[in-house]
């Protein structure tokens, strides 16, 4: 099992979003701003749904990580922190997940 953490890759694209954009794919992409991040971030989500729909278990796999990877990149964006998603997720996951859905405001 690997020892590399979700926190490690946060670190990673903070650090490389501090490079110039020439020299940094991560840096590049966040110059191109939040709504570039995010068409990219919902581009591997859709390769994610195919690889998994196909059942290509590899393929699945290398794209989950192109999702976690962008997903980042756009919390970056937005300056989101791993630290406020998993306290939402702390949260949400002290009930079932059907009263967690009840307790959520309405949206019409």
């Amino acid at each position: 099992m690997s020892s590399f953490q979700l926190s490690d890759l946060e670190a990673i694209v903070a650090r490389r979003a501090e490079a110039p954009p020439a020299e940094s794919y991560t840096a590049a992409s966040l110059a191109k701003g939040p709504s570039h991040c995010a068409r990219k971030f919902g581009e591997e989500a859709i390769e994610a749904i195919i690889a998994a729909t196909e059942g290509d278990h590899g393929g699945l796999v290398a794209e989950s990580a192109d999702v976690l990877f962008h997903l980042m990149v756009v919390w970056k964006a937005r300056g989101i922190t791993l630290d406020e998603v998993m306290a939402e997720l702390a949260r949400r996951t002290s009930q079932s997940g059907h009263a967690e859905k009840a307790s959520r405001p309405k949206t019409s």
